[in-house]
């Protein structure tokens, strides 16, 4: 029953897996090899009623999830951070944070009834899947939030090495931005829309320092909020931008460089451990398995021998 069980869970997500896979990208990519690229748009407004049924009904669940509106900032700033900046992101989160804690609770209550014969044992695992499926989503936001703040730390070097470049040339801080964001967006695609929602944010009347800020807040990077306070610093005081520029580039590199020295310096004692347990034992096994056979195979029957007066 068991195995039934779990070929059914399979072919479900095998068909939804295939079902999507062929809505949202084997099909458009036919239509776009027949039709080039000026049906591009067409076909992003038919692509939209696509994936508009799970989406509707995810929004429809996660408004209907009871919270406060400090969960619901707190959430919205992980998704920001995460590179999630739509209006129904939040509610979308909710909606799949009870979708997978229901999808949980399932698997748990059908463990309980085919697998697990202890009563307490299985409520133990009703409960741990709820809590799964609950807070899962969230260590997921947040190791993509991660990921994508560690992408941002990487691409700043060469990014401020082109605005350095782009200074020296005349452009102003804000032109080179715009030129950065142009130039890397193949490279560094998340640190060239950060640098475009700035230039979108300064053209909407909002000063320089403050659109700044708010990129030190949107994207939660203290690398960023580094290159923020030294602009902020720069424009305060008047000091050359490419210097600074250059100096703050100069410095994350040798930084970089120092990290990963001492990554590589804890290597030794990180490999302490599987040798200890997994290596040496094997090597024991090699090298004194063959004396201990012979011994067991010897010496044994020779202490049999021997009779006590």
């Amino acid at each position: 029953m068991v195995a039934l069980v779990s070929l059914g869970f399979f072919t479900l997500l095998a068909c939804i897996i295939t079902y999507f896979g062929y809505r949202m990208y084997a099909r458009p990519g036919r239509i776009y090899e027949h039709l080039g690229d000026a049906a591009l748009p067409a076909l992003d407004k038919a692509g939209g009623d696509t994936v508009g049924l799970p989406v509707r009904v995810l929004q429809t669940i996660g408004q209907a999830v009871p919270g406060t509106p400090e969960d619901a900032s707190i959430v919205r700033r992980d998704l920001i951070a995460a590179g999630y900046r739509s209006d129904s992101a939040v509610t979308i989160f909710f909606g799949i944070r009870v979708l997978a804690c229901a999808a949980l609770i399932l698997v748990g209550i059908a463990l309980r009834t085919y697998v697990i014969s202890n009563f307490v044992l299985g409520i133990v695992v009703i409960v741990a899947c709820g809590f799964a499926g609950w807070f899962g989503p969230s260590f997921v936001l947040e190791s993509l939030a991660a990921s994508r703040q560690d992408r941002l730390r990487k691409a700043l070097p060469d990014a401020l090495d082109l605005m350095v470049v782009c200074v020296e040339a005349g452009l102003g801080l804000d032109q080179a931005m715009q030129q950065v964001a142009k130039e890397l967006a193949l490279t560094h695609r998340e640190l060239c829309e950060e640098f475009a929602l700035v230039n979108l944010e300064i053209r909407a009347g909002k000063r320089r320092m403050e659109a700044l800020r708010t990129l030190a807040e949107r994207t939660g990077e203290a690398e960023i909020r580094k290159l923020v306070a030294l602009l902020v610093q720069t424009d305060r005081f008047g000091t050359s931008i490419a210097e600074s520029l250059r100096t703050h580039s100069e410095f994350m590199r040798t930084r970089r460089r120092q990290e990963a020295e001492e990554r590589a310096g804890k290597v030794g004692v990180k490999l302490v451990f599987p040798i200890f347990f997994c290596i040496l034992p094997s090597m024991l096994v090699v090298t004194a398995g063959p004396g201990i056979l012979q011994v067991v195979k010897y010496l044994f029957p020779l202490m049999k021998g021997f009779h006590a007066p």
